[in-house]
């Protein structure tokens, strides 16, 4: 028998929240994580907070409103609601021109100025698919430079997609953008032929760390001398206000000469940042 049998014969339809929660819930969402919650995604909302309402043993979306914002459930509650309201499209070689531009130009741009290991911060990592791309890439460009390395950071907001990058494993329908290679030298198949996995590596995964920030946050603890910064395909999620937020404090950790990559529907048009852009939605530090 059902622990919550209440819950689950509940027909969603009828479990909707009020106007005033709704209200609630999407200030608290944009004002935490930068993330717009417009009328149009209501239903949406509600469908990923039911999960969340019943491991409480609530039995409508109003009554788990009324305990995060009366009970004082949002102490605890905060992470596990902003990980159900994220959205983690991730693929391997996602905007496949961003890494070739990193091979034929900016790595060995920067490999001429630096002794140095090359430092790269994926801003929002998702499942780690972004930053084991850049692993990839960055190990083939130092194999054969003597002396030169590389450490990559990899950073979301979403605790659960993190625990997914740390184990670095995924289907195989993802790694068909991988060529073949690359599949033979970074990764592993699964021991358990049906499961239909791949693992990275380890040699690889030591390469990438991982760990949870919240871009809203007023200063990030992140080095302040990375070469390149990925932050792609969030900014879309945030009004201009704080994609201009945003983007000011990642310029602020980048070196002069380094290198910061957005979305290719991603724009700084009308944004005052100190840098200038060097290729499609690819922009220098001077």
């Amino acid at each position: 028998m059902s622990q919550f049998p209440l819950a689950q014969a509940m027909d969603p339809q009828h479990d909707q929240l009020s106007a005033r929660n709704f209200a609630r819930l999407s200030a608290f969402i944009h004002a935490y994580s930068g993330i717009k919650m417009p009328a149009t995604k209501q239903t949406m909302l509600e469908g990923r907070l039911r999960r969340r309402m019943r491991t409480y043993g609530h039995t409508n979306l109003n009554d788990y409103c009324e305990f995060l914002f009366e009970g004082g459930g949002l102490e605890d509650e905060t992470v596990h609601l902003i990980d159900v309201v994220t959205t983690n499209k991730t693929e391997f070689f996602r905007e496949p021109s961003h890494f070739d531009f990193l091979e034929t130009k900016g790595l060995p741009t920067l490999a001429e100025r630096r002794r140095k290991p090359i430092k790269i911060w994926s801003a929002a990592a998702s499942i780690g698919a972004e930053a084991y791309t850049l692993a990839m890439v960055l190990e083939d460009f130092v194999s054969d430079r003597s002396g030169l390395d590389y450490a990559i950071l990899a950073t979301d907001i979403c605790t659960d997609v993190l625990a997914k990058g740390l184990a670095g494993r995924y289907p195989e329908s993802m790694i068909e953008p991988v060529s073949m290679a690359r599949r033979r030298q970074y990764l592993m198949q699964s021991r358990d032929r049906a499961a239909g996995e791949v693992r990275i590596r380890p040699q690889l995964r030591s390469k990438v760390s991982f760990g949870r920030l919240n871009l809203m946050d007023g200063a990030y603890p992140v080095d302040r001398d990375m070469d390149i910064i990925f932050c792609r395909n969030i900014l879309i999620y945030f009004d201009k206000p704080t994609q201009a937020k945003v983007l000011t404090r990642l310029c602020d950790h980048l070196v002069p000469g380094g290198y910061l990559f957005l979305g290719h529907s991603e724009s700084i048009v009308g944004l005052d940042l100190p840098v200038r852009q060097v290729a499609n939605t690819v922009f220098q530090k001077p």
